[in-house]
Parts: structure tokens; C-alpha cells; sequence
């Protein structure tokens, strides 16, 4: 396949009209941000049903699809059926390529209330940005998705030819477990030349970025046992291990003096970086005055090509609860992100090594609740990622950065196992400044503004192209 030569200017016609369009796509966004819609089973599922019928209509009203439907699909190894998804689909026509379009409009939750300067479910502008659970990660990918297909339709009119298939999932924030199974039920309706994925950020509020890697993902639940009972801490405290304290050193092991990983096993990929200085992580990150940063390297290096391993739960006595016990079980929750080039597998088989040849006092060491993800390298030679490029110039007015992402997709295995030829690009409309997944969450509204410009200009120069 070919590509056009982009012209030199951007067309015109199609980012006047995305900016006519974004003030009613914030108002959508706005509705998407007002219903909870969270996969973990302990909420509300109606309201993620409700999240997924209003994105189908949001995609119908489009006029561009031939088919839109509310779908879901097994969850392989269980008897459960997985959240809803939509899917919109538009044949391609006259020998054009086809783009599939991915987002999701689940939510995490929105944690302690209290920690939000405004209600998480009520969207509030305020100095630029758009606050809200989901208000960046991931209605505001939706979004980007429908608001360039009403500006691109718009302007080409019965002169869109390019094939589209729009897949909101609806389960990402909790773990994508009917993923693959819904790409296996749906294949030919999601088959793809290219595959844009909107989920992941850009180098700052005013660069756009594409993302070139990721960290893949290794998740698990450990438990540490010592007594088959607990025990009064001043009877025996001192000859008798607790839980606690022997949790306390076995995690210790896993990294070294200054933060790094110390598990032998676990890879790191070895490739350039930008400059990126510590003032910029302090800022972005909210490190404390008097904190320092860990691991070794530049600082990309550590955020983008090496592991880290993360204590991200514990169930323990509480402090309010607490007595003068000597705890029997600890269990914690363990969170690695896998450097791009080794496998989730292999990194969850060396941290379950390092765990057992570590655990002090022969204490007993159960693992359960395993989630793993592989990371991800694009192939940046084809001609989409090209037009991809040249479409974030010209959307945001600066040239793009390429950029490794410390999180993960795992799912983007998948894609690529079903749909190996096809281009994967992963964009996004987040910034460092958008707290995905805390309090706070908000959308740079310029930032939208550009996504919404870029992915426009994709799609119609994608509908210039030839197969």
C-alpha cells in the first residue's frame, strides 16, 4: 500500500470543522463523565450498561456507521460473560484502506471522595481542564474517536470512502478479561488496515506524542504465613516471627539501596531517551521537597525500559484496630510493570523465585490471583504510523515526540496476534498533568482540542489513500 503525500497545510475545511464541533463534543464528554460506569462487580452494573448504550448512540448519530451494537463475549476459563462493548462498524468502499477505532468507556473508581476538589461524577472546568473520573482515561478517547468522524464526514460527505470499525471496550480498567474473546467472535467486522489505540498520553500539554513501547505487566496476590494463630506480642514477641515483620523483609529483597529492582531475572531493554530533568519529574509527578528519586539511569530509562515493582494493597490489621498481637498472615498485592522485550510470564516466574529463595524464617508463601501482560514495540517503518505523524504536526502545530509509557496496554498482544499485519498506533489525549486513575482527574482541553484535529486529518488523509 501507498499514502498520499500529505499537503503542506492542513486541510482547512476539516479543522474548521472540529473547531465548530468541540464545544458539543465537551458536552458529550460531559454526559459520559455523569454516569459510573465501573467493571468491578462490587458496582453498579447498570450504570456501565448505561455508559455503553449512550457511546452506541453517540456512534449512530454519526450517520457514518452501517451497523452499531451493544455486544459482549465470554470470558474464557469461567461461566461469566464479560462487560458490554460497542461496536460500529462502515464497509470501505472504492479500494480504501479501512481504520479501526479503540477506546473504552469504563472507569476506575473514584477512591475517598474526600481527596477531590470537586464531586468525581459532576464534570467542572476550571483553569483550562475538564475534572472528572473518566473525563481523560478513557471517555475523552471516546470522544476524540466521535467528534473526527462527525468533522471528517462533515467536510467529504458521500466522498468518505474509508472503511471504520469503532471498538469501545468496556472493560479495560479491570483487567480486559473478554478481550481476546471478543476480537476471536468479531474478527471480520474488526479486521484493520491500521488500528488507532486512544489510551495513553503525550510528551506535554502542547506536543503531541506517540507512543512507541510499553512496559508490560506482571500482578499478583502473595500471602505470608507464620503462626497458625495469632499470638500475644508480649508472651512471645522476640523469639516468635510475626507476619508483619517477615513481610516487611521479604519485600525489602526486591530492590536494591536505591530503589531499583534487585530480582535477578527481571530484564531491562536498552535504548535511547529524551532529555527529561528531575525538575520536570518533581513537577509532574508531585514529588515531595524532601524526596528523592529512585533507581539509576536517566529518568526515562527508569519510567520507560526497566521494571518496577510495586506494593499496591495490603490486608493487615488497620491502625485504628490495632492490638498487641503478633499477626499469624499478612497479604499484599503486588504490582510489576515488565520492560519491554520480556515477557510478563518470565518476569512473574523470576519475582516468584526471588520471593521463595527470600522468605525469612521458613515462612509459608502462597501466590494466587496471577494477571500478566506482555509489553509492546511498534514497528515505526510503515506508511500509517508516517501519516500518523504528520497529522499530530499539523493537528498540534509542533512535531511529535516518540515516547516509551511506563504503563500498560496488555491487550495490544492480543490485537496483534488476531490482526498481524495490521498498523498499531497508540495515541492519546492524556498529559502529565492529568492524574489518570487518582483523584483529580482531569483533560487538558487544548490538549483535546489538538487530539480531535489530528485524528480528523488521519482519518481523511486515510480516505485519500489507495490499497
Amino acid at each position: 500500500m501507498t499514502s498520499p503525500v500529505p499537503p503542506r497545510e492542513p486541510d482547512a475545511a476539516v479543522l474548521e470543522a472540529v473547531a465548530t464541533g468541540i464545544p458539543s463534543a465537551l458536552s458529550d464528554l460531559g454526559h459520559l463523565v455523569r454516569i459510573p460506569g465501573m467493571a468491578w462487580p462490587a458496582f453498579d452494573q447498570t450504570q456501565l450498561e448505561r455508559s455503553a448504550e449512550a457511546v452506541a448512540a453517540l456512534a449512530s448519530d454519526t450517520g457514518v456507521f452501517d451497523d452499531v451494537r451493544v455486544l459482549r463475549a465470554a470470558i474464557p476459563g469461567t461461566d461469566e460473560q464479560g462487560q458490554p462493548a460497542v461496536l460500529a462498524t462502515r464497509a470501505a468502499r472504492n479500494g480504501k484502506p479501512t481504520i479501526l477505532l479503540y477506546a473504552h468507556h469504563d472507569v476506575q473508581p473514584p477512591g475517598d471522595d474526600a481527596l477531590w476538589e470537586t464531586p468525581p461524577f459532576e464534570p467542572t472546568v476550571r483553569d483550562g481542564r475538564l475534572y472528572g473520573r473518566g473525563a481523560a482515561d478513557d471517555k475523552a478517547g471516546i470522544m476524540a474517536h466521535i467528534a473526527s468522524i462527525r468533522a471528517v464526514h462533515e467536510v467529504l460527505g458521500d466522498d468518505l470512502d474509508l472503511g471504520i470499525a469503532m471498538f469501545i471496550e468496556g472493560e479495560e480498567e479491570y483487567g480486559s478479561r473478554s478481550f481476546a474473546q471478543f476480537l476471536s467472535d468479531n474478527k471480520d467486522a474488526l479486521r484493520a488496515d491500521a488500528i488507532v489505540v486512544a489510551d495513553s498520553g503525550n510528551w506535554d500539554s502542547v506536543t503531541p506524542g506517540l507512543t512507541v513501547s510499553l512496559r508490560g505487566n506482571a500482578r499478583f496476590t502473595l500471602r505470608v504465613r507464620t503462626l497458625d494463630h495469632a499470638s500475644h506480642s508480649g508472651k512471645f514477641g522476640g523469639a516468635v516471627p510475626d507476619a508483619m515483620m517477615t513481610t516487611v523483609k521479604l519485600l525489602s529483597t526486591l530492590w536494591d539501596a536505591d530503589g531499583s529492582v534487585a530480582v535477578a531475572g527481571m530484564t531491562e531493554r536498552d535504548a535511547p531517551t529524551p532529555d527529561y530533568t528531575e525538575a520536570t519529574l518533581r513537577d509532574e509527578a508531585g514529588l515531595l521537597p524532601g524526596t528523592t528519586p529512585i533507581g539509576d539511569g536517566t529518568i526515562l530509562s527508569r519510567i520507560w525500559n526497566k521494571p518496577a515493582v510495586t506494593v499496591i494493597g495490603i490486608d493487615a490489621t488497620s491502625v485504628g484496630a490495632a492490638s498487641n498481637t503478633l499477626l499469624p498472615e499478612v497479604t499484599v498485592v503486588i504490582s510489576a510493570r515488565v520492560a519491554p522485550g520480556q515477557t510478563g510470564q518470565d518476569a512473574y516466574d523470576a519475582l516468584e523465585s526471588h520471593l521463595r529463595a527470600h522468605a525469612p524464617f521458613g515462612a509459608e508463601l502462597a501466590f494466587s490471583d496471577v494477571d500478566l501482560g506482555d509489553g509492546f514495540l511498534v514497528d515505526t517503518s510503515g506508511w500509517a504510523v508516517q501519516l500518523t505523524r504528520d497529522a499530530m504536526r499539523d493537528g498540534y502545530g509542533v512535531p511529535p515526540v516518540d515516547l516509551g509509557v511506563g504503563g500498560s496496554i496488555p491487550f495490544i498482544a492480543d490485537l496483534v496476534r488476531e490482526f498481524p499485519s495490521a498498523q498499531i498506533l497508540v495515541t492519546g489525549v492524556e498529559d502529565p498533568h492529568s492524574r489518570a486513575h487518582s483523584p483529580n482527574e482531569s483533560l487538558h482541553l487544548d490538549t483535546f482540542r489538538h487530539a480531535v484535529a489530528t485524528e480528523a486529518l488521519l482519518l481523511t488523509r486515510m480516505n485519500a489513500a489507495e490499497l
